[in-house]
């Protein structure tokens, strides 16, 4: 057996994740104790009763964003096109989160009490439509989830030994404990912890690499041993053959590839939209266009870091070389990690990669529960389930989704796929639902047939493309290999994405629907004698605290921080202030896939211009700036604009401790302060 940095107690440890467990249950301890939100409520359970506040949400959604691929996918491209690939992964990666900004507007403004996206598609499209596209919400679940399990399992056990069986299985089951218990808001205020740690490691290995490293230590240096690298091992397809360009033919096809298969994942994984059902209705399109502009420095900076850093390293006597299998199963970065700082550095990936794993796998359980949960058993099984049955099948549903991951990551293990082959393969069978869920939900015209027969149109072409691809450029042969080249998946992505998109925008025009977004809006929502119930409830709220105020002398403003209840709801639903919203999303998502896409690569990629020093490091000061900012997005902003909610437990908490009493008060609106 290969001798492994870590030592397998260090994997079990980790994989088990007992102690991050546990303390996500404290704290869901914590919040049930001292606000009124429990998640012994389904709608608290589900989507944290929508009231979660933007920066809360910009880390969740950065948070589940944050693959096991961000980390290490990225930095196996970094060997075939340098360091173009950080910035095609960030940067097609990170437009489909700023354009969902529309979607987030639209889905307030039309279908507000929606639990899923799937219901939106059930209201407007009935029945057939519902059921073809929980076949790609499903798809696209099970896909993210075995990608997250294979790259954690695969980087844990080149690190520590740990079994990869048992890897793929510790690793949901541990997640499902504390889903289970705290629901939506455990797992957004996990995202915050994750996302935490995930900054300060990352500007670790920043620093490492470019201030104190005695391997590289500079921009200067890095270049000089890039240059020299590009020199004895040219990568085909770059521009002189240098990793120094973005001049780059196999960077390009994976911007491409990424670009398809992210928009099939973002726009019809739950995950995304269950964050925007819990935003509050105000705020929604600010998370989501904080969370993508903080999200692009995570892949950029970490494969411009570690992904250069493996490279240059080649044939350092610390660096491990690695075979091609080790590159697909996206193992560069532990062994640049392990080079670099030793054990120390090996350490920080662990834990980086296993709050990268665990945070996403809890956004995945949490997300397919509620589908389970409310389009098959509420739609299908128990159409009449009370608020108990619904909240015990969500329980359930978390704890069986978890073994379903560890059954998919152990299935695709022993067949030979791995993480970057899942990775690149996505958008072939996923990219077909991409155009009809977008215009389900934001146009009025978009007709039904014409889309299901373009998801169901643009599915074949994408399999059929994709095959008779690989069968033309490898002599007739399919196979695992063969199947997982570059062309061979472009082909299949643009034709799944492209006849979809073309037939239903065609016969939405041609025979278009005049949908009045009624039966959408109807879904869930609330009767008005409960939004007068709500009122009701608020002002009861409201006499109890100043019952509490009284008699413990508190001043009643320090117990509610900031209140959000049905009134509050109704005004921030106002479609005017909507509908400026949306307005306000289109234009400025729109601008920055421009300036993403196409301003800054696409220039650099026709000039064919190779970085020199200065070049490079003007790139890695930018990368650092984008890091350190988006870290106060995600990391101070949301305990700034909680504090006011952090004080009031923090008095509770010591009230209860000293023996005079909590702030605590008995309710289940969604009056109260939040984390």
């Amino acid at each position: 057996m290969t001798e492994t940095i870590l030592p397998a107690g260090a994997g079990y440890g980790v994989g088990i994740g007992l102690f991050f467990s546990v303390l996500m249950i404290c704290v869901t301890g914590i919040q049930a104790r001292y606000t009124t939100y429990s998640p012994k409520d389904s709608e608290e359970f589900t989507s944290a009763s929508r009231s979660v506040k933007p920066g809360l949400v910009a880390t969740g959604i950065v948070s589940a964003w944050t693959w096991a691929a961000t980390l290490v996918v990225i930095l196996t491209r970094e060997t075939d096109t340098g360091i173009s690939g950080p910035w095609w992964y960030g940067a097609g990666a990170t437009v489909q989160i700023l354009l969902f900004a529309m979607l987030a507007a639209k889905l307030k403004l039309n279908a507000p009490y929606a639990h899923t996206w799937l219901e939106i598609v059930a209201a407007r499209w009935g029945k057939t439509a519902h059921i073809i596209f929980m076949f790609f919400g499903f798809s696209t679940n099970l896909i993210v989830s075995s990608m997250l399990i294979l790259g954690g399992s695969a980087t844990v056990h080149d690190l520590t030994g740990m079994n990869t069986i048992v890897a793929c299985f510790l690793i949901p089951l541990g997640v499902a404990l504390y889903v289970m218990i705290g629901g939506m808001r455990s797992t957004l205020l996990s995202d915050y912890a994750h996302t935490s740690v995930l900054f300060a490691i990352t500007l670790t290995f920043i620093f490492s690499v470019y201030a104190m490293s005695d391997k590289i230590g500079s921009p200067t240096k890095m270049h000089d041993l890039l240059a020299a690298v590009s020199l004895q091992s040219p990568v085909t397809g770059n521009a002189e053959g240098s990793y120094l360009t973005m001049r780059s033919k196999n960077g390009l096809i994976f911007g491409v590839i990424n670009l398809i298969g992210n928009f099939s994942t973002v726009f019809q994984d739950q995950a995304y939209w269950q964050r925007a059902i819990a935003s509050r209705p105000a705020t929604t399109v600010k998370a989501y266009l904080l969370a993508g502009l903080a999200w692009f420095s995570i892949p950029f900076t970490f494969a411009t870091t570690l992904g250069l850093a493996a490279v240059a390293l080649k044939g350092d006597s610390a660096m491990r070389v690695l075979t091609p299998d080790d590159v697909s199963a996206g193992l560069p970065a532990a062994a640049a990690a392990t080079a670099l700082l030793g054990r120390g550095g090996a350490a920080c990936l662990l834990i980086v990669l296993f709050l990268a794993v665990t945070s996403a796998c809890a956004a995945e359980l949490i997300a397919v529960s509620s589908l389970l949960t409310y389009d098959v058993y509420k739609t299908y099984i128990n159409p009449q389930a009370s608020e108990s049955q619904i909240l015990r099948i969500e329980h359930a549903m978390v704890a069986l989704y978890a073994l379903v991951c560890g059954i998919a990551g152990l299935v695709f293990f022993y067949i030979g796929v791995s993480m970057g082959w899942l990775y690149t393969f996505m958008g072939v069978i996923l990219g077909s639902g991409v155009v009809p869920i977008a215009i389900c939900i934001t146009w009025r015209k978009a007709n039904k047939w014409g889309c299901i027969s373009g998801t169901v149109i643009g599915f074949a072409s994408g399999i059929i493309a994709w095959l008779v691809t690989t069968a033309r450029l490898n002599d007739g042969v399919i196979n695992v290999t063969t199947t997982g080249g570059s062309l061979e998946m472009l082909a299949g992505n643009l034709a799944s994405i492209f006849t979809s998109g073309l037939i239903s925008v065609l016969t939405s025009n041609i025979w278009p629907e005049n949908f009045d977004w009624i039966p959408t809006r109807a879904i869930n929502r609330p009767s008005p004698v409960s939004i007068e119930m709500g009122s009701l409830r608020t002002n009861t709220v409201d006499e109890q605290k100043r019952q509490i105020a009284s008699s413990i002398e508190v001043d009643v403003h320090s117990i509610s921080g900031d209140s959000f209840n049905a009134q509050v709801e109704q005004m921030e639903l106002d479609p005017g202030r909507l509908d400026k919203a949306f307005q306000f999303a289109s234009w400025s998502s729109i601008s920055l896939f421009v300036v993403l896409i196409i301003i800054v690569p696409l220039p650099l990629f026709f000039s064919s211009a190779v970085f020199g020093v200065s070049g490079l490091t003007a790139w890695v000061i930018m990368g650092v700036a984008w890091t350190i900012c988006s870290a106060v997005v995600v990391i101070i902003y949301p305990i700034y604009e909680s504090r006011d909610a952090l004080e009031n437990i923090f008095k509770g908490a010591v009230r209860d401790i000293s023996g005079k009493g909590s702030l605590r008060y008995t309710d289940t609106t969604n009056q109260s302060a939040e984390v």
